[in-house]
């Protein structure tokens, strides 16, 4: 079977909408696929600060937002399939949405991007709330990204993404495990603004910082780190309660990046160790993710990780910086085939489930 679609995702860094128009095929339960073209729109000031603030709208205005939104992606997806002439070629849209509140204790979960929306100014079938049926089956609702791992990428022992949240997937034999680890570009992208930058590129700045260890201890010594997995992390501890801390010490904005920096490959290592134990030899981590552009981000992750005995592994540029757009297309698959497209191994849920809703865009 081969399946032609669309994959969308917005992360919780705000850098932009990821777009992949991925070609899945499946043969005698083996899955392949090919990135044919993928972009990253960046949000406009107007549409960073609307996603950024949509938290705090009243219900009205948050509804509002959530269609406005979709139709935005819906025009999106028009011109991405006018500009690589697929016109005819898209089976269906796969799209994650933006996530806003995440609140899996009280088995609530809410992505930005009416899929009702996107159908409509597609004419395309579309598939979102890809998250909502774990949740309400007890689930952390996060990472989902493991199904894809399971399926595209076999031949690891651990997956890290570094998007605005640094999230860890593990396989103990056949059993997949995955959490949030920490928050990482969300954070790293913030301290940089201080400085009149979107980002601190290749890790330049941070690389010429020092660490300070009293904050060092302040953000290791966070409950959440603490917490058995499975667990999830929202959007809001990264901006509500990680820079408010750091913000209370009076270091220089190099000296704030080098420290968090420190911070994320410290809290991997810890991950590891949660997952696996001690015994790590011989083992290699594939990452992906925004993050693997930041040179000494990773240069730290992996001296961290080398007296594991753990390689670390980054694929060619466009499946680290597409992965997720690629992994929420092979979700839609598996939700149009009706097939467990979350792990409750991972999430915690009380069983597999199958998750999106699915809108049709021309009867």
């Amino acid at each position: 079977m081969v399946y032609n679609v669309i994959g969308l995702m917005s992360g919780s860094a705000l850098d932009g909408l990821d777009m992949a128009f991925v070609e899945l095929s499946e043969v005698r339960g083996q899955w392949g696929y090919v990135i044919h073209a993928a972009e990253c729109l960046p949000y406009d000031t107007q549409w960073t600060e609307s996603l950024k603030g949509a938290v705090n709208l009243p219900a009205r205005e948050y509804q509002l937002l959530h269609t406005a939104y979709g139709h935005h992606i819906g025009r999106q997806v028009k011109e991405f399939i006018r500009r690589n002439h697929l016109e005819h070629r898209v089976h269906f849209i796969a799209s994650h949405g933006h996530t806003t509140f995440h609140i899996p204790e009280q088995q609530m979960t809410a992505q930005l991007g009416d899929g009702a929306a996107i159908a409509a100014e597609t004419g395309l079938p579309v598939i979102s709330d890809l998250r909502s049926m774990d949740v309400a089956l007890g689930g952390q609702g996060a990472p989902i990204v493991p199904i894809g791992e399971k399926l595209l990428f076999p031949g690891y022992d651990y997956w890290l993404n570094l998007g605005g949240i640094a999230n860890l997937s593990a396989k103990n034999e056949d059993v997949y495990h995955a959490f949030d680890v920490c928050p990482a570009n969300r954070v790293l992208d913030a301290l940089a603004a201080a400085l009149g930058k979107s980002y601190d590129e290749n890790g330049a700045l941070a690389s010429g910082g020092v660490t300070d260890a009293k904050l060092l201890d302040a953000l290791n010594a966070q409950p959440y780190y603490s917490r058995p997995f499975p667990k999830s992390l929202a959007n809001d501890f990264g901006t509500d309660v990680i820079l408010p801390l750091i913000n209370t010490h009076t270091l220089s904005v190099q000296g704030k990046l080098r420290t968090y920096v420190e911070h994320i490959a410290q809290q991997i290592v810890a991950a590891v160790k949660a997952v696996s134990g001690e015994a790590t030899q011989e083992k290699k981590l594939w990452v992906t993710g925004g993050g693997v552009f930041n040179l000494f981000l990773i240069k730290t992750i992996k001296a961290q990780l080398e007296p594991l005995g753990i390689t670390v592994v980054v694929p060619d540029e466009q499946t680290a910086a597409y992965k997720e757009a690629l992994v929420m297309a092979l979700i839609g698959a598996l939700r149009w085939r009706q097939q467990p497209n979350v792990l409750s191994s991972v999430t915690g849920a009380s069983r597999d489930s199958v998750n999106g809703a699915l809108y049709l865009g021309e009867g």
